[in-house]
């Protein structure tokens, strides 16, 4: 019986075998309670640690045998001192089942609840991860459309007043790099403050109707005005947009008309809005393409492009990019935002 302890653990069912063999050697010699207690203790065990099957059909094997324990007691000595028979099968069988049945289905609800917590943990894991991704990928467009286009035009002016050499051209070239440098100063004060406080300071936020002042910049953008003309025709009619499609239209036409200034050949940029009753806002900005640029190209990243899609795609619209289809010498930048109708009470 000392023996079959020694495998309670490691093999519960086969301890328990040998130790009902010991227990029936044990009894027929002269019972001893030690040997009882570590019966006991191999039940408990073989419920415990044994396998599920085991699990289930020890408590009610226990159960049977004392039924049929106590009736054979009863049929053989005839008297009610056979009930002890009973009820000392039950002690050493039925208790310790039952007692390893309870320890076990709180150790599975244990186990149960904290696989339940390190997945809620994982989930709140990748949750976090993917919000901060995706705020950091807002971050990153807001920054792009806000500063790029200043640091473009600067770039441009800067080229322009170091290939001339005249007086008055490097005067108007230092007049537009200085505003755009205040300007993108301030647009980097506030995004730096937002960064580090989380307070967002108060701006009004870009709407379609300033389409004009962006054409405007666009125009001041460009050393030579002379070579460049921008264009706006505006088809999307007198009715509301919502303020996610009107702030994602404004931003991919800042972000074309900055791709023009920056890699345009001289010619007509024109930027179309339509939309047609209960239709998806088009925005469609053409750029003349060539090599007779008049001053040197400014460096690219393609983060703008990237920036417009993911726009795009948060509304649910479609982009396209790239030459236009009737051969003509003009890129184009055409962009289909959905406009979901209000519902009226």
């Amino acid at each position: 019986m000392a023996g079959a302890e020694l495998l309670r653990r490691s093999a519960p069912l086969a301890a328990l075998a040998v130790g009902t063999c010991a227990l029936v050697l044990d009894v027929c010699s002269g019972s001893l309670i030690a040997n009882v207690g570590m019966f006991t203790d191999l039940v408990y065990a073989a419920v415990l640690y044994g396998p599920q099957a085991a699990y289930r059909f020890i408590p009610r094997a226990t159960e049977v045998l004392t039924v049929l324990g106590t009736l054979l007691a009863v049929a053989l000595i005839r008297k009610p001192d056979a009930l002890l028979v009973g009820i000392a099968l039950g002690l050493i069988t039925i208790a310790p089942a039952w007692t390893g049945v309870g320890v076990r289905v709180h150790r599975d609800a244990a186990r149960s609840a904290r696989l339940a917590a390190e997945r809620t943990a994982l989930l709140a894991e990748l949750d976090r991860r993917e919000a901060v991704g995706a705020e950091r990928a807002r971050m990153a467009r807001e920054l792009h459309d806000m500063v790029a286009g200043h640091l473009s035009a600067i770039a441009i002016h800067s080229t322009a007043a170091l290939s001339i050499g005249e007086a008055e051209t490097s005067r108007e070239a230092l007049a537009v790099i200085r505003e755009n440098s205040v300007q993108g100063l301030a647009e980097m004060r506030r995004l730096i403050t937002l960064l580090r406080t989380g307070e967002d300071v108060p701006a009004a936020t870009p709407t379609l109707a300033g389409l004009d002042a962006l054409l405007a910049q666009a125009r001041g953008a460009v050393p030579d005005e002379g070579r460049f003309r921008f264009v706006l025709h505006d088809g999307r009619g007198p009715g509301p947009l919502p303020a996610p499609v009107e702030l994602a239209a404004y931003r991919i036409v800042q972000e074309s008309l900055t791709n023009a200034v920056k890699h345009a050949a001289p010619g007509e940029v024109t930027v179309r809005l339509s939309r047609t009753a209960d239709g998806p806002l088009t925005v469609s900005v053409t750029s003349p393409l060539g090599d007779d640029r008049p001053a040197p190209r400014a460096p690219g990243s393609g983060a703008g492009l990237v920036g417009m899609r993911e726009r795009v795609a948060l509304l649910g619209g479609r982009l396209e990019t790239g030459p236009q289809s009737d051969g003509a010498a003009y890129w184009e930048i055409r962009a289909e935002l959905p406009v979901e109708s209000e519902e009226k009470p």
